[in-house]
């Protein structure tokens, strides 16, 4: 799967920009705040999912324009295809000259991993990032997880409400209403729990090998799902006894929702003992096992987007993602010139004030 150009109007401080980027890695250098983090955000949008920056769409719209455009060509499935996203009110899509009931629609059409700095809170934040990690993935790998997981948050929220409701006072106890609840929840939230099990035993070995790259083989990298048992019966069980701390608490304190999962260093916490290029190096390890059983998934590799990736990483880090990962087509912002030289192949382009100046090839 490859970006084959990428045409942009109106898009944040992008006034138009085209370039047709090279099949391996594509460097964009420049000054902070000049739009090289746009480009990527572009390119991302055309996976169907939100902004990563969690921007709204009228943020993208650049200051004194009514609308913005982005139109790119692209290798999937065997042929060239060609989308359209236009951003107004509200973002639409065309996909081959035929328009889309919603942009996401354009969901597994084209693919694509991202790594951000605010990635790096996988390792640095408490669980929920780790959780929301796991659930884009399982989505983007395997959208009819997408309404399971739905349905399980659905549910827990209209049990959190219940138990809102009567601890106020506002209504009696119902241990029925409780047990339909409870069923329901337990249900979903052990198909759940498999997805991301079944998922992250994947990921771990495919980012332990990416690790060793990065580390030149110095360190190793281990993942572990932290969680109850998966079985529905099992987790109706701890729902019905935790019932009464549930209500003390406001709030259902077991089930997915409050999983996490380790990574470990040599056997250490990353969040505890890691360096700061150790945790890049986990995040970066996991976005590109990401990519990886996307690929296995779909039979085409992924493009690999890495924002301001280049920073508080050695030496050896740096030049394994500029020049050994082949086979990927990469997208790496950074601000040193310098990485350009490094480049043994690729595309690189300065990026100043939303133009491409200095492009090699």
């Amino acid at each position: 799967m490859n970006v084959l150009s990428l045409s942009m109007e109106g898009f944040r401080n992008i006034d138009t920009l085209s370039f047709c980027p090279g099949d391996g890695v594509n460097v964009l250098y420049g000054d902070n705040a000049q739009g090289k983090t746009n480009i990527l955000e572009a390119i991302w949008l055309f996976t169907g999912g939100k902004s990563f920056r969690g921007a709204k769409d009228a943020e993208l719209v650049g200051f004194g324009r009514d609308s913005a455009k982005l139109t790119m060509r692209f290798d999937a499935a065997g042929r060239q295809q060609q989308a359209t996203i236009t951003i107004a009110a509200r973002r639409s899509a065309v996909l081959n000259g035929l328009p889309l009931p919603a942009v996401t629609k354009l969901t597994g059409r084209f693919c694509a991993v991202i790594f951000s700095p605010e990635h790096l809170a996988l390792i640095k934040a408490g669980p929920e990032e780790r959780r929301k990690f796991l659930d884009a993935a399982c989505c983007q790998l395997r959208p009819a997880f997408m309404p399971v997981l739905a349905e399980y948050l659905k549910t827990l929220k209209q049990r959190n409400r219940l138990i809102k409701a009567i601890r106020a006072g506002d209504q009696p106890d119902d241990p029925l209403l409780f047990d339909t609840f409870d069923r329901q929840l337990a249900s979903s939230g052990a198909a759940v729990r498999r997805e991301r099990r079944a998922y992250l035993e994947k990921l771990g070995d495919r980012a332990a090998a990416i690790y060793d790259g990065l580390s030149a083989g110095r360190e190793r990298l281990a993942l572990a799902y932290e969680t109850g048992r998966d079985t529905a019966d099992a987790l109706y069980n701890a729902l019905q006894a935790s019932r009464q701390i549930d209500q003390r608490a406001g709030f259902t304190t077991i089930g997915p929702h409050r999983d996490d999962f380790d990574v470990t260093i040599n056997g250490s916490d990353a969040r505890r003992f890691g360096s700061q290029g150790q945790q890049r190096s986990c995040v970066l390890a996991l976005k590109l096992a990401e990519a990886a059983l996307l690929q296995d998934a779909c039979g085409e590799q992924p493009v690999v987007l890495l924002d301001d990736v280049m920073s508080e990483l050695d030496a050896s880090r740096q030049d394994f993602l500029l020049n050994q990962m082949t086979g990927w087509q990469t997208f790496i912002t950074c601000c040193d010139p310098a990485m350009k030289d490094r480049l043994h192949a690729g595309f690189s382009a300065k990026i100043v004030r939303g133009s491409m100046e200095e492009r090699t090839l």
